[in-house]
């Protein structure tokens, strides 16, 4: 892609977030104005004292879209940094046990009742259950030879053995309510977001994002196999680790306040390529503003298209996310 369509294609990407942000932040069962939006915005900037729909807007619609689209830039990138790293058209943040970690995690925190107790809890054993569950994929990987395969291997025994421990508190958990609670987490909502989830998500996804989409040259040279990166001077190994490290820390920080949310790490980079092709340096940043309308979209579908019943963001992402990927294979399938 030229330098003059990747400017223009990344212009109408920032206008199309914003714009859905703004409808994030406006639509609700009691919608609200954009100059109400607008004046609401302002006024929490200054820090003035907020009332009425200008509390709405502060305190419950804008950090809840704010989350939507962290944790929909971070997935996206995420996921197209793993399916370069293991040149793997199906893999996804979740393929090194990030996800499995951090639902092992919030169901510690919330049987043990210390999700009750403190607002940092649930977040905070999540976040460290999935980087717990990432280190050891890449230890025991590393003590087997650390190939692209062998992660994929020990990242699918270890995302099966988090998910029997689950199934085993689950099983075993004497509140049905913890029950419902902990299902509720595993399909992935943004119901009562708040300031201080988008405080634990903010840090580490951005900064996160940031270095990963930096990171296009390196990722455009593993496309091509280990051997061809190798031949240019880049220590394959030490590389794919780090660049794995740094995206199951994006993963952690944002499915550590929205629970596990699936296919936006799978389908949208598979998307963007057929808007602006392979090349990560152009791939990185404009799936990372694809993920984070597509994350925000979703949200709005979940609790505006069955009022008045609210639909989990997880599940809306998967009616959307599956059959999209069913239509990617077969096209794909089709093409000569």
């Amino acid at each position: 892609m030229s330098a003059p369509r990747r400017l223009l294609t990344a212009a109408i990407a920032a206008a199309a977030l914003a714009a859905v942000m703004l409808a994030g932040i406006s639509l609700g069962p009691v919608a609200t104005p954009l100059p109400d939006v607008a004046h609401a915005i302002a006024a929490f900037a200054a820090g003035a004292p907020a009332g009425g729909s200008d509390a709405l807007i502060a305190t419950v619609r804008l950090p809840r879209v704010l989350v939507a689209a962290l944790a929909g830039a971070a997935l996206a990138v995420c996921g197209v940094v793993m399916q370069a790293l293991f040149r793997n058209p199906l893999a996804e943040p979740g393929i090194v046990g990030v996800s499995s970690g951090a639902a092992v995690g919030a169901v510690v925190a919330i049987v043990l009742g210390a999700a009750t107790t403190a607002w940092w809890a649930l977040p905070a054993f999540a976040f460290v259950g999935a980087l717990l569950a990432t280190v050891a994929v890449q230890v025991i990987a590393g003590l087997a030879g650390g190939a692209p395969s062998t992660l994929v291997l020990m990242g699918i025994a270890i995302n099966a053995l988090l998910g029997a421990i689950v199934a085993a508190v689950l099983a075993n958990a004497a509140d049905s309510a913890d029950v419902q609670r902990v299902m509720f987490w595993l399909n992935g909502d943004l119901t009562a977001r708040t300031w201080s989830d988008v405080a634990i998500a903010a840090g580490p996804a951005v900064v996160c994002v940031a270095v990963l989409c930096l990171s296009g040259p390196a990722l455009n040279l593993f496309a091509l196999g280990d051997e061809q990166a190798a031949s240019t001077g880049v220590s394959t190994s030490a590389t794919r680790h780090a660049l794995l490290a740094v995206a199951a820390l994006a993963t952690a920080s944002v499915v550590c306040v929205t629970g596990v949310i699936s296919f936006v790490g799978l389908v949208v980079p598979h998307l963007v390529r057929l808007v602006v092709g392979s090349d990560h340096r152009g791939l990185l940043g404009l799936s990372a503003a694809a993920g984070a309308v597509f994350l925000v979209l979703a949200d709005i579908v979940a609790r505006l298209a069955f009022q008045p019943v609210t639909l989990q963001t997880g599940a809306v992402t998967a009616f959307v996310g599956a059959p999209v990927l069913m239509l990617l294979v077969l096209r794909r399938r089709a093409a000569p």
